[in-house]
């Protein structure tokens, strides 16, 4: 079913329901989306601790992309002390759920109960069951309900998209992507837990697996090893005529604190290689004919471009860009590679 549009008359009225690292993060991205002309504005958060409610204290996380929320992000915003408190809340068009991975089925089903459209932090659950419930959920109701895979929308990875989608450089005959960050010290009893956050592989190594389905589909089969802390994968497209020759992804929480956040991608085409390090400045460059060329993207990250593209898709009655059945079809890549690399035999999709 199709959202119905919303008034462009009226902003979409945007409740965030958990206000850790990522709600946070995401408070940041609707006010500054607003700012830039997203038809929202933030009305209210719910969080069970008081401080975080009124932004007190710094949001603490492996990558500075968006900062503590802030009394001033926060002025004339309520505050709930409970999800059930916000959902109540008449004036609340849509939520955006930052809360534990083991607590998402349960809030959106409650969300889309209550008539709000959903923005779902990734990953959107542990398994395909959950996702297809609330997608079944999201349509009866008619409401538009988006998974958070911000790397669609991060200034780098779009750039790429692109030179895939329209062939600018050839084909793509190699890609690897790279994710390492020290292990999250923050939330430990959440992150450290398997079975809550399905590890490094789920909450982490989940966003090249995410993007590496948006450029090339679903692969044939999946070759990986690692454990719950770290993980490398090569992804088999051999199915796809002209797709690339090899793809590997690594990702990992690494035992050494204070470890730098490194996230990398390496994608030969037949005329070209592009280079991006987020370490370096600029972060992106393209080699061809023995030439290097330093590519001018936009700085910033991809919640801004997430949180806008979650508002139009309400504002003009549309799906998403990302949808809940491309989760449910990364999810069963991602539960391929923990196959995979527990039985360190190559796992067909």
């Amino acid at each position: 079913m199709t959202p119905p549009a919303k008034t462009p008359s009226a902003p979409i009225g945007i409740g965030i329901i958990g206000m850790g690292f990522m709600g946070q993060t995401h408070l940041a991205a609707f006010r500054s989306a607003a700012d830039r002309g997203s038809a929202c504005r933030i009305l209210a958060v719910a969080d069970r601790d008081e401080q975080r409610r009124k932004g007190v204290g710094m949001a603490v996380g492996n990558l500075a992309a968006g900062g503590a929320a802030g009394a001033d992000l926060l002025a004339g915003v309520r505050g709930y002390a409970t999800p059930q408190e916000l959902l109540a809340d008449p004036a609340v068009d849509a939520v955006s759920l930052c809360t534990p991975t083991d607590s998402h089925g349960v809030l959106a089903m409650a969300a889309l109960a209550a008539g709000k459209h959903v923005l779902i932090e990734k990953p959107v659950a542990l398994d395909v069951e959950t996702i297809r419930g609330i997608e079944e959920a999201a349509s009866a109701a008619g409401k538009v309900c988006m998974p958070a895979m911000c790397m669609r929308f991060w200034p780098g990875w779009v750039w790429l998209k692109e030179a895939v989608a329209d062939g600018r450089f050839g084909r793509v005959v190699s890609a690897s992507f790279t994710r390492i960050g020290s292990r999250p010290t923050w939330a430990p009893e959440f992150y450290l837990d398997s079975t809550r956050s399905g590890g490094a592989l789920f909450d982490l190594h989940i966003h090249d697996v995410d993007f590496i389905y948006w450029l090339f589909g679903s692969p044939a089969a999946v070759s990986s090893s690692g454990d719950d802390f770290g993980v490398t994968t090569l992804y088999d497209y051999s199915h796809v005529a002209g797709g690339p020759n090899r793809v590997t992804a690594s990702g990992a929480w690494l035992g050494s604190a204070g470890f730098p956040f490194r996230m990398q991608y390496l994608v030969e085409f037949e005329r070209a290689v592009a280079d991006f390090d987020l370490t370096r400045t600029p972060p992106l460059r393209l080699i061809a004919d023995g030439k290097v060329e330093e590519v001018v993207i936009p700085t910033g990250a991809g919640y801004e471009g997430e949180a806008a593209e979650f508002v139009e898709a309400i504002v003009n009655g549309r799906s998403p860009g990302t949808t809940l059945a491309q989760a449910v079809a990364v999810t069963g890549i991602v539960r391929a590679e923990r196959a995979s690399q527990r039985s360190r035999t190559r796992e067909v999709l």
